[in-house]
């Protein structure tokens, strides 16, 4: 359950990115963060809202946003999603959940009466200091970018 709040700290994380490289939250001090937590690489939703994000990537970074995904799969996977889509921002494979714990996104969900744990579609802004700006709960994956843009202004 996310109990975290626009204004709060965000929480640090470590964490290695689809080519092996350690990924932490403090390597982006100074600059705006968009963490953004999604389900599954290669499955249609999560992969409409990676491309949203990498069409609007220039955009974003001109804003001073870096884009950094995190999801349950495994480094492997996250490569082979970036090499199809051609995902020009880093994702981080949190196997163990530690970082979706600490933002509150890894819950019990229930598909057809089947209850199972996975993750809350949702992303931070997060900016130059460390604070969260804005929470997207159920971000539009077909627009999420714009979405972002439109709550910097």
């Amino acid at each position: 359950m996310i109990t975290l709040k626009e204004g709060d700290k965000a929480p640090s994380f470590s964490g290695k990115d689809q080519d092996g490289q350690k990924i932490s939250l403090s390597h982006f001090k100074g600059k705006k963060v968009l963490l953004y937590f999604y389900p599954q690489d290669l499955t249609p939703t999560c992969t409409i809202q990676a491309c949203n994000l990498r069409d609007h990537n220039s955009l974003l970074k001109k804003k001073g946003i870096e884009v950094i995904g995190v999801s349950p799969d495994e480094q492997a996977r996250h490569k082979k999603f970036e090499e199809r889509n051609q995902l020009p921002f880093r994702l981080i494979a949190d196997t163990r959940h530690q970082i979706l714990e600490k933002y509150g996104v890894w819950e019990q969900k229930q598909l057809f009466g089947h209850k199972y744990m996975g993750v809350i579609r949702t992303s931070f802004l997060i900016d130059e200091k460390g604070k969260i700006l804005k929470i997207f709960a159920r971000p539009k994956s077909k627009m999420h970018a714009e979405e972002v843009l439109a709550a910097l202004t």
